[in-house]
């Protein structure tokens, strides 16, 4: 339970923290999803970002992309 506390639950205190500690801005179940998936995206690159740093991730993209 301590593991999954530090590893999961920081995540959605990080989305909470973001989003100004308020419910969605949007309505509708389908504009939910695209404003949660939004947010997810967005941490998932600042993640990225801290570990691997500007230029490895801009190199990544481009092969990725190739």
């Amino acid at each position: 339970m301590t593991i999954r506390r530090r590893t999961v639950e920081h995540v959605f205190g990080t989305f909470k923290h973001w989003m100004g500690y308020t419910h969605f801005l949007t309505r509708r179940l389908s504009n939910l999803g695209t404003e949660m998936s939004l947010n997810v995206l967005a941490y998932n690159l600042t993640r990225v970002l801290r570990i691997l740093g500007f230029k490895k991730t801009m190199k990544a993209m481009r092969l990725v992309g190739a």
